[in-house]
């Protein structure tokens, strides 16, 4: 019988402004990739994020997870991050003031230069999120993200902070959490080491600006349904072409938009 907890993933809440590392019993590697999250839920993670191969990954310092409480950077004995909107309207605002002793903090440590190091605001406004920015991101040395509440964030410390805006899609969530737990798995798969197999990132949906062909397993005969011959033939180029083929036909069909952009590139109609 033992005291010891069981779950690797439960972390004991105190109240303090430093960040906290999630699920890394094991020394970090050097220059792992990191992701800081600042956030008024640092409960919600590692969420999905500590499981599956992205789990493991983290557990083995491939890449490290560290959180910050909005809160604790809060205005008053009640610690508030929020205020009526300016010139009226329903709900409430991040405040600027707040926000910015959140960011100074979770820049401690990090590289000034943008590019190696993005300051991401997760906003149903911003730019949609694609595998080009997350591949962006995954050549970075690690990206801070500020998830929003509420009807958002005072513009202000958007401008003042250079603050990037990254949307997941045309929707709109009641917070930011979701949102960058996404992004930040689509950005950590990318990484060496964290894929036993690092070429199949190189065929799935969008890595050329195609949806993926279609995949199939044993039994090759499945309630009269076939798997097509072609894949049976061990003729790899043929299957390439009838792989690139499909992939193209799927995309013609399902993302007009990602086909157009494919086409163009490639001069194809």
């Amino acid at each position: 019988m033992t005291d010891t907890p069981k779950s690797h993933g439960r972390l004991s809440i105190s109240a303090s402004l430093i960040p906290r590392d999630l699920m890394t019993p094991t020394p970090r590697l050097k220059g792992a990739w990191t992701a800081k999250i600042v956030t008024l839920f640092p409960d919600a993670f590692p969420g999905v994020l500590g499981e599956s191969l992205t789990g493991k990954a983290l557990q083995d310092g491939l890449w490290a997870l560290e959180t910050l409480d909005l809160r604790l950077f809060g205005e008053g004995r009640h610690r508030n991050v929020d205020d009526t909107p300016t010139g009226g309207g329903a709900g409430m605002v991040l405040r600027p003031d707040v926000v910015a002793r959140a960011l100074d903090e979770a820049a401690k440590g990090t590289n000034p230069d943008r590019a190696r190091w993005p300051l991401v605001y997760l906003s149903p406004r911003g730019r949609r999120f694609s595998q080009a920015k997350a591949r962006q991101w995954a050549g970075a040395e690690g990206l801070t993200m500020l998830c929003g509440r509420f009807e958002g964030v005072d513009q202000r410390v958007i401008d003042a902070y250079g603050i990037e805006e990254v949307s997941l899609g045309d929707f709109v969530l009641t917070g930011g959490e979701i949102a960058a737990q996404a992004m930040i798995d689509a950005t950590v798969r990318l990484l060496p080491g964290v894929l036993g197999n690092q070429a199949s990132t190189e065929e799935e949906s969008f890595s050329d600006g195609l949806l993926e062909h279609p995949q199939f397993t044993r039994p090759n005969d499945w309630q009269g349904r076939a798997v097509p011959e072609v894949l049976l033939s061990g003729h790899h180029a043929k299957i390439a072409e009838w792989r690139r083929e499909q992939a193209k036909a799927l995309t013609r069909e399902r993302r007009p938009d990602l086909w157009q952009a494919w086409a163009a590139r490639h001069g194809e109609e």
